[in-house]
């Protein structure tokens, strides 16, 4: 309990540190590219708890991280103020993520199924907002754009001030700030009787049935909450480019979260945080460079990552760790008894 109670106090310090102290000891170049780092590591916590901690594998998280980012874009056309935006891009992919969770859940499909249809919604709203290019697809006054996607999408302002845009170094304070937010929100719902309960049915769904919980409605729950976040993460996206497209809707980014997830480590949330600026640092750098195509990168990694280090990153350094001082717990222990024996033996 202690150790994991350090290891929390330990991670939100950290991030606090990062979020002040980056600015001042990198370019604006370098900060923009962080800012897109942290939005990936939101959307790939949205991964992780419903994958490592709901046992909930959706192939189509794409969907909800899509939704967030088109919905704000809309809002934030219509309205001229970011505000209400930033409210209905988490309460958007949530309703939706009920509304398909119910039919799910409740409908008793098994678990191969819900990847399926999952992924089938991504790529039924990516072919949906990829037909929306002529002038009458609009919402309001939002053009939706088709496949050239949504340009000039207002940012940030103050809450209720739209005179007042944050300009990228708010917009990285923000970001960031709403990382460590997330990370805190899901560890103390890991710490409460929900996190239990979902984490007890994820290990023996029937076994929680028996003793009086519905694994339908945990799961529904979970899958709700994981929507939100990604939904969070969609909105900063957007944020970052002042642009939006259907290539969020594409299955390359419902993969990509889950290989944050895998080389991270299931069953964290510091691991999809880790993994996602691994390899979002990764690509930046293929791409920067001609020699080798970044997807052949990824594809390395990926494979490398699940034939050598199966659990993640970090499961097997917090086996390490806790493995070597054991030994040294150990040692100390049978030198205390050794003393102890010597002592007897002289008196």
């Amino acid at each position: 309990m202690k150790s994991a109670l350090a290891s929390f106090i330990t991670v939100v310090a950290l991030g606090i540190v990062l979020m002040f102290a980056l600015p001042h000891t990198t370019d604006m170049f370098g900060l923009m590219q962080m800012t897109v780092f942290v939005v990936m590591a939101i959307f790939a916590l949205s991964q992780g708890f419903i994958w490592g901690y709901g046992g909930i594998m959706s192939f189509g998280q794409a969907a909800f991280f899509g939704l967030g980012g088109y919905t704000y874009a809309v809002a934030a056309i219509n309205f001229g103020d970011s505000t209400g935006a930033v409210a209905l891009a988490i309460i958007v992919p949530g309703l939706f993520a009920a509304l398909l969770g119910y039919f799910m859940f409740y409908g008793r499909i098994s678990d191969a199924y819900i990847g399926v249809i999952t992924l089938t919604v991504t790529v039924i709203l990516f072919n949906l907002i990829n037909a929306t290019s002529g002038d009458w697809y609009t919402i309001g006054n939002a053009p939706l754009g088709g496949f050239n996607g949504m340009p000039s999408v207002p940012t940030l302002n103050m809450p209720g001030d739209p005179s007042t845009i944050l300009d990228p170094e708010q917009l990285w304070y923000v970001t960031i700030a709403t990382l460590i937010l997330v990370y805190v929100l899901l560890r103390g719902i890991l710490a409460s009787r929900l996190g239990r309960v979902i984490v007890a049915i994820r290990e023996n769904e029937t076994r929680a049935t028996l003793i009086g919980y519905d694994p339908r409605l945990y799961k529904l729950i979970t899958f709700i909450i994981g929507a939100m976040i990604a939904g969070i993460g969609g909105c900063l996206y957007t944020n970052w480019g002042a642009f939006i497209s259907p290539t969020v809707f594409a299955l390359a980014m419902s993969a990509q979260v889950i290989i944050y997830v895998l080389v991270g480590g299931l069953g964290t949330l510091l691991g999809p945080i880790l993994g996602a600026v691994l390899i979002q640092w990764l690509i930046s750098f293929a791409g920067s460079q001609s020699a080798v195509d970044s997807n052949l990168v990824l594809g390395v990694v990926l494979v490398a990552f699940v034939l050598l280090v199966p659990q993640g990153l970090v499961p097997v350094v917090r086996d390490t760790i806790t493995g070597f001082w054991q030994r040294r717990a150990g040692t100390g222990s049978e030198e205390q008894k050794q003393t102890t024996r010597g002592a007897e033996v002289r008196s």
